[in-house]
């Protein structure tokens, strides 16, 4: 039985690079491709695939926020973060969100094989770089928690945020997540005051510095 695979990155360049990779493997297949966060949530539900390797910076929504949706839906979707990413908040938000494996872009595919091997097993796998990190945030629980994004904001509001740091205006927000103009407006209200930044600008700069976004 061949592993169903689905690739969620932003670059095609990145994702014509490790398709035939992927195909080349017996037992391995790419069954479909998304180049954002919701598109890969749409995929999940039409496709179900066994594995999503999935980068984190994506637009629409980033990659913690889709995992936490695709695994909301259906649990049995293995996700491997692979990103460039090694900062401390996106390896522990990925794994609170689900994903059962963190790799970074920079390791080689044999890597990447063995992670998917392995998540297909169910098994937890990290990036050595990774493993220190997340060792590390365990034994000394940091002291700014409580300030983070994902503390503050609940996973509906984050989605507005980032949507609103990627330039669209509270029609498009509402159109994209299938909501009234009206709820957008509230999330919108409910995000400044929770943050106390009253203007979009601001709102994007520290979107970015969250990393729920970036600079495009």
């Amino acid at each position: 039985m061949r592993l169903r695979i689905l690739l969620a990155d932003d670059h095609v360049m990145f994702r014509d690079g490790i398709r035939p990779l992927i195909n080349r493997e017996e037992g391995m297949e790419v069954v479909g491709e998304a180049e954002d966060g919701l598109e890969t949530v749409r995929l999940a539900k039409e496709l179900k695939p066994d594995i999503i390797i999935m980068d984190i910076s994506m637009p629409q929504l980033n990659g913690v926020e889709a995992t936490w949706k695709i695994r909301e839906v259906n649990p049995e979707i293995k996700v491997i973060i692979l990103s460039m990413h090694s900062d401390r908040q996106f390896v522990i938000e990925s794994l609170k969100a689900g994903a059962k494996a963190y790799l970074l872009k920079d390791s080689p595919f044999e890597e990447l094989k063995r992670f998917i091997l392995a998540v297909a097993k169910d098994q937890i796998v990290l990036s050595p770089a990774i493993t220190g990190i997340v060792i590390k945030d365990f034994i000394h629980l940091s002291k700014q928690e409580g300030s983070s994004v994902f503390a503050i904001l609940s996973t509906r509001e984050r989605q507005v945020l980032q949507l609103i740091a990627e330039g669209k205006a509270t029609k498009e927000i509402a159109k994209d997540l299938f909501l009234s103009i009206k709820t957008i407006e509230s999330h919108r209200r409910q995000i400044m005051d929770k943050l106390n930044i009253h203007n979009v600008a601001e709102l994007t700069k520290y979107a970015i510095r969250e990393g729920l976004t970036q600079l495009r």
